[in-house]
């Protein structure tokens, strides 16, 4: 939800929060579960707290990569943070706020060897081929900025590979619309296999992957496909983020790593020849894609911990 969004329901959301603490107070719970909105649930916490009623966090917040003073309030107003990444809670230790790492749900989810094969039989497409996910994000002004660099990306890389499959997952119809009018104008005549969601499926199936940062990078290196991650927005936003995040990555899989390990290319570096740079040695299948799914199948060993299970435990020993 964003800001525009939360102003238009300000009045609400506060009434309901006020609500809630009025309600949760009288009720007296052993424990109570916030689940992430930060925003939302950290001050109704703090409130909770203060009436003696234990609070734990569910699903840490980027405090690690921005706002970082909001670990101060989230130490006041929780008894426990449960965090899905290992270097979230090495942030908090830092600060003496209390957090037990639980692992990734995503993690527990998804196998450690996916079926690829299995993946291309799913979306058609033949076992020897070349195969190429794009995926330009799930927000309207990403799938704008990010469509046209990704497509004339994939042009490129169909001169080095005529047999190239590429495969495009999108969200919802919207989505799907909007990329197709981009296409129209940029790639006409570029064969592309347009997937209503299925953008697991498509990750699995790919030889590489061309992604916008955020959740999906993850995604796709739980299913085990080598990816670079271009990212472009408007040069004020871009400004300011350089100057509120304090981490030296944007990708999930670079964060977990601790290093470069998947290519970041951002905003003047997110164009076509570069991209198309980055992705050759990933579709060649050689060295390179090795020694990334090999990497990437251990990051995805270290945060399977049973997350579900490691959360109700957590939440059993504070109500003790």
């Amino acid at each position: 939800m964003g800001i525009v969004e939360v102003l238009g329901r300000l009045r609400r959301l506060l009434h309901i929060r006020a609500d809630l603490t009025k309600r949760f107070g009288e009720l007296k719970p052993d424990v109570f579960v916030g689940i992430d909105a930060p925003d939302f649930n950290i001050t109704l916490e703090g409130n909770l707290k203060k009436q003696g009623i234990k609070t734990i966090h569910y699903v840490s917040p980027s405090v690690w990569a921005w706002r970082q003073k909001r670990v101060f309030k989230i130490g006041r107003a929780t008894d426990l943070v449960l965090a899905f990444l290992p270097f979230e809670k090495a942030f908090y230790d830092k600060y003496n706020v209390p957090c037990r790492f639980i692992g990734h749900t995503m993690a527990d989810a998804m196998p450690l060897d996916p079926d690829k094969n299995g993946a291309r039989d799913v979306l058609g497409i033949p076992y020897d081929a070349h195969c190429l996910a794009l995926l330009p994000g799930s927000r309207g002004a990403e799938v704008e900025m990010l469509s046209a660099d990704f497509l004339k990306t994939a042009q490129l890389l169909r001169q080095t590979y005529p047999d190239l499959e590429i495969v495009v997952p999108l969200v919802n119809a919207k989505r799907r619309e909007q990329f197709e009018r981009i296409k129209a104008a940029v790639a006409p005549d570029l064969s592309v296999h347009l997937l209503d969601g299925m953008g697991r499926e498509a990750m699995v199936a790919s030889d590489a992957a061309l992604l916008a940062s955020g959740t999906a990078a993850l995604e796709c290196m739980l299913a085990k496909c080598p990816m670079v991650v271009g990212y472009r927005m408007k040069p004020f936003t871009f400004w300011l983020a350089k100057r509120l995040v304090k981490t030296d990555y944007v990708s999930l899989p670079n964060l977990l790593a601790g290093r470069e390990l998947v290519k970041e290319l951002l905003q003047e570096e997110c164009e076509p020849q570069k991209l198309a740079a980055a992705l050759l040695p990933l579709l060649a299948n050689g060295k390179t894609s090795h020694a990334m799914h090999d990497t990437f199948r251990e990051l995805h060993q270290q945060i399977r911990c049973n997350a579900d299970e490691q959360a109700a435990q957590a939440v059993l020993e504070l109500a003790q």
